[in-house]
């Protein structure tokens, strides 16, 4: 079973983010095979891990080296550019949101970890997250556990082929009770490539009144996606993963005005923890009730003392390539090869390797997790898939990883290898290291 994966510009489409560049922009029309000359990457590498890390493009890694060195001792004022109101503006464009709603962080876990510590939760509220959350994530509310009591109810979601949205949503609904306050939850799984349903729990949270908290990580550079029609109070996102900006980079989006087709809920109480404009004395306008803010949440955040003027420069840098590439086009690139991905476990190593959703295209991503070995046993083998991550690199200069999860009514912890295919990716690559999974398994099995 092959899937087609389509390099064709003319099938683009007008992106969400105001249409296409000028015609001029080579970008693009550029095929992806053009497109793989932008990164930094030697030739005979074969990266299909972007999930953990993305590969920076060449112009990323010169304006990032660029403006450290002006910026190097100088007599300069270091603060105003450290709000990167510009770069701000135009990022939250490409993510259909405004300035004061964005803030350009040091990475998804510094996001995870202001949001929720800036929750306005008190004893005996209770949070539903998954058991399948980034590390931050439940070591943050598990924080907020022993500081304040909240209570923390962590559902394990199902995994497997067939899973659907409507299990994923059911499972949510009947978790929440009186004291719910928030649901939690990643818009991708790092951990199975589940994309969840996003809008359909954000619509469930707000038949109930609850803050939504959603851990981000892998949706820029990967999907088109327009945070605020997604409906969510809080999203927190890598720059360094699918966008391919440089490490320690990462954006926040914290809603910041009531758009009621998207979100009718009144805005959450929020600290804006780790801020020197929060005021010194008194306390700030009362937050808006409509489309206009009453004052900007994303200086709040993004003001915070001195700042690597330089790497949100360079993040910046990397989502003016994507908008100019077209995020629209990235998108059906990368999910493309994700399909041609678990098309072709599916037929090496069985439709119940997958660990990651298949028969429902609402929950698939370019992030494919998969047991290749055939005694299940060894799904709990964590040597074994050590083994094989580390072989892939030294022997064939393939790049994966290992991943590992809790699956309901199983004693054990279950792990996987993880496949991650992005714009720079091609079938072959996948092919490729599809095959040599499959001989280095039966060497180790």
């Amino acid at each position: 079973m092959r899937v087609s994966v389509t390099d064709d510009p003319a099938t683009t489409t007008t992106s969400r983010t105001g249409g296409p560049p000028a015609p001029a922009d080579p970008l693009r029309t550029a095929s992806f095979a053009e497109l793989r000359s932008l990164f930094a990457m030697e030739p005979d590498a074969v990266h299909l891990n972007t999930g953990t890390i993305g590969v920076m493009p060449y112009e990323v890694l010169d304006v990032n080296d660029r403006v450290t060195r002006e910026w190097n001792g100088g007599l300069r004022n270091v603060y105003p550019p450290g709000m990167y109101p510009e770069h701000r503006a135009a990022i939250g464009r490409a993510f259909g949101v405004d300035q004061d709603e964005m803030v350009i962080c040091h990475n998804a876990t510094e996001g995870v970890a202001r949001v929720i510590n800036g929750l306005d939760l008190h004893e005996g509220d209770e949070v539903v997250t998954t058991s399948h959350e980034c590390y931050s994530v439940l070591s943050n509310f598990n924080l907020l556990r022993n500081r304040h009591r909240i209570t923390l109810t962590v559902l394990t979601p199902p995994v497997g082929p067939d899973v659907t949205a409507e299990e994923i949503v059911d499972l949510f609904a009947r978790a929440i009770t009186p004291r719910t306050k928030v649901l939690a939850f990643a818009a991708v799984t790092l951990f199975t490539g589940t994309r969840m349903p996003v809008r359909q729990l954000c619509d469930l949270a707000q038949r109930h009144g609850l803050t939504t908290v959603v851990d981000g990580a892998l949706l820029p550079g990967l999907f088109d996606t327009d945070l605020r029609a997604l409906g969510p109070d809080f999203v927190t996102c890598s720059g360094s993963k699918f966008q391919c900006g440089p490490l320690g980079t990462g954006l926040l989006y914290v809603r910041n005005k009531v758009h009621p087709e998207h979100n009718p809920l009144p805005l959450p109480t929020f600290w804006p923890v780790i801020s020197t404009w929060y005021p010194m004395m008194g306390a700030p306008p009362p937050r808006t009730t409509t489309r206009v803010e009453s004052y900007n949440m994303g200086d709040y955040l993004q003001s915070a003392g001195s700042a690597s003027i330089a790497r949100g420069a360079a993040l910046a840098k990397a989502c003016e390539l994507w908008d100019r590439i077209g995020r629209d086009r990235i998108e059906r690139h990368a999910v493309a090869l994700g399909d041609h991905t678990r098309a072709r476990i599916a037929e090496r190593f069985g439709v119940e390797s997958l660990y990651s959703p298949l028969t429902d295209g609402r929950l698939t991503a370019p992030v494919v997790a998969f047991n290749p070995f055939p005694d299940p046993s060894d799904g709990w083998n964590i040597t074994k898939f050590a083994r094989l991550v580390d072989e892939l690199e030294n022997r064939h200069r393939i790049w994966t990883r290992w991943t590992e999860f809790d699956i309901a009514g199983s004693p054990h912890q279950h792990y996987a290898a993880r496949i991650c295919t992005h714009l720079y990716n091609t079938a072959d690559e996948v092919d490729q290291a599809v095959d040599a999974i499959a001989d280095l398994v039966r060497e180790l099995s």
